[in-house]
């Protein structure tokens, strides 16, 4: 047996409990070494790549592509060669250490349907994938009629796809799923007595590629008819799916009642919330409804800004930096924090206290395929023009590949959102937690617009400030609006302040 060495889902950072599995760079069967990068996972926080711990061979993976796993699950099984008469590293059933059975004290019993007690159909409750404690329960057959002794010997253990063997022991290449649930949380359920169901479940069998298709199809897995062998689903058994669907949606049919009617197909998707979209929604409910939120607008002339920007972009320390409109209000709200050092604070509701911060942490909001993130530039107030813009770019790219690090998204003091990339004039931006202000940058756009007496074509856009009324009064949040607005207005008025 090999010397199998298990690798768990760690604590990437902040005390995540849980991550999606995006990419594995490996497969079953490859040789890795110490530190190369074996898989892509996506936390609450961002897109991480997890080396390996181990040097070796692959023999297992535990999840696919697309699975959500809590933290200390293992996901990869690694042989090290360390030795051919070694155990299985799979956790024991019944073991000190990973029997997660509760064993009743003496001859006390225990109720049906909990956890180490007797359950329908004369099985023993007990936690997904750690197996069934020993019980005069026999293994109910597939629905294909396969007896017990013909099942791969990974059939009994939940929540795995399948145990290691032997090498002399033939055990299909497939997934072996027993229907845990979607909706039970922690994937500890008992088993179920429904023959009728566990056979439905039991035809959901995979290899993690054709998961993944599936899953970017939007199939359930359950409705597909499997031609594969061992009754697994192939690739093809789903694009047939696909399809057929399609095909059908087409053709008009009879319906009971005798009128043909056209059949329409889905008209509604779900999309699972989880990771970056997940922890975003629960920030905006928790900001929203926490903090008293305040917005003032105010439209500006960035006629010198735009022209600042041209000259910016053709001076030689600048040729290789991207230049842009933002890099000016950047500037801005770290010289107007000076001024009013309330909207660059947070509020303490553990002691009822205003932390003034001396530093600007400064976010940009950045739109990524995987959701919204704001990276922070580290004091940012303390950066030259040059090195703000580098930062910038730097911050901005890596948000949209997915690769911001948590500890590049912790600790913002002050926020900036451009809704202007989308052509949108204005908007009314929500907290980041843990901050007392935001600004809304708006589309730059050439406007009529009173200069001298006399209606120009000029370079308009429209600031938004919100923040927190706990921290911030009128006075103060107005008079910071002014100060960045007069500086988009006359990048030289910074000068002043």
């Amino acid at each position: 047996m090999p010397d199998a060495k298990l690798f768990k889902l760690p604590d990437v950072g902040e005390g995540l409990t849980e991550a999606e599995i995006v990419t594995w760079n490996v497969a079953v069967g490859d040789t890795v070494k110490i530190n190369d990068v074996i898989v892509e996972i996506e936390t609450a926080k961002s897109l991480v790549e997890l080396p390996s711990p181990y040097a070796g061979t692959v023999v297992e993976l535990f999840a696919a592509e697309g699975d959500t796993v809590n933290v200390g699950t293992p996901i990869i099984a690694v042989d090290t060669g360390e030795g051919s008469a070694a155990a299985p590293t799979t956790p024991e059933v019944g073991s000190a250490a990973e029997d997660l059975v509760p064993t009743p004290k003496g001859d006390e019993a225990v109720e049906p349907g909990l956890i180490g007690g007797p359950a329908p159909g004369g099985r023993t409750s007990v936690l997904v994938g750690y197996g069934p404690r020993t019980t005069e329960a026999k293994r109910r057959p597939r629905k294909s009629g396969a007896s017990p002794s013909e099942q791969s010997p990974a059939a009994a253990q939940l929540g795995v796809q399948h145990a290691f063997t032997p090498h002399n022991t033939p055990a299909p290449d497939v997934d072996i799923e027993q229907a845990v649930p979607a909706d039970v949380p922690d994937r500890a359920v008992a088993l179920a007595g429904d023959n009728g169901a566990a056979a439905a479940r039991a035809r959901a069998l995979a290899k993690p590629p054709v998961r993944k298709l599936a899953k970017d199809q939007g199939v359930d897995l359950a409705a597909v008819t499997p031609t594969g062998p061992n009754g697994t689903i192939s690739r093809d058994d789903v694009q047939s799916f696909v399809a057929g669907a399609a095909h059908a949606t087409a053709q008009p049919v009879a319906s009971d009642s005798g009128p043909r009617v056209q059949v329409s197909g889905e008209r509604e998707t779900r999309i699972p919330v989880k990771g970056v979209r997940k922890m975003t929604a629960q920030a905006m409910v928790t900001s929203a409804f926490t903090a008293p939120h305040v917005t003032e607008w105010m439209t500006v002339d960035a006629t010198r800004t735009m022209k600042m920007v041209r000259r910016l972009r053709s001076a030689r320390e600048f040729r290789d930096v991207k230049v842009s409109p933002l890099l000016v209000v950047a500037r801005a709200v770290c010289v107007a924090a000076r001024r009013t050092p309330e909207v660059n604070a947070s509020w303490d509701e553990a002691t009822q206290e205003i932390v003034l911060k001396r530093y600007v942490n400064l976010g940009i909001a950045a739109a990524t395929p995987r959701g919204l993130m704001v990276p922070n530039v580290k004091n940012a107030d303390a950066l030259t023009a040059r090195e703000l813009a580098e930062s910038l770019a730097e911050l901005t790219a890596t948000a949209r590949e997915g690769k911001t690090q948590p500890a590049d998204m912790s600790g913002g003091t002050f926020t900036i959102t451009n809704v202007g990339v989308f052509g949108v004039d204005a908007g009314t931006p929500i907290l980041n937690p843990g901050e007392s202000g935001i600004l809304c940058m708006g589309a730059i756009r050439k406007q009529p617009w009173v200069v001298g007496n006399k209606i120009r074509p000029r370079w308009i856009t429209t600031l938004a400030l919100s923040f927190d009324h706990r921290v911030v009064d009128g006075e103060q949040g107005s008079k910071f609006l002014a100060d960045v607005a007069a500086i988009v207005e006359d990048p030289g008025t910074a000068l002043l302040f």
